[in-house]
């Protein structure tokens, strides 16, 4: 069978895979506690200025 050619055989078994409903993961969802923070870091103009610093040397 030359590539691109129609396997009937394969189109069946990858409708049939598709068809199927696998049911046994667990569907509940995951509960995290804790805190998180957010450090947005120095101002854009302190980042561009540091960037300058570091392409000079």
């Amino acid at each position: 069978m030359s590539m691109g050619a129609y396997d009937e055989d394969e189109h069946e078994r990858r409708e049939e895979k598709a068809a199927t409903v696998d049911a046994a993961f667990d569907d509940e969802r995951t509960n995290y506690e804790g805190r998180i923070e957010y450090d947005s870091g120095e101002s854009a103009e302190a980042l561009i200025d540091q960037f300058k610093r570091i392409q000079s040397e």
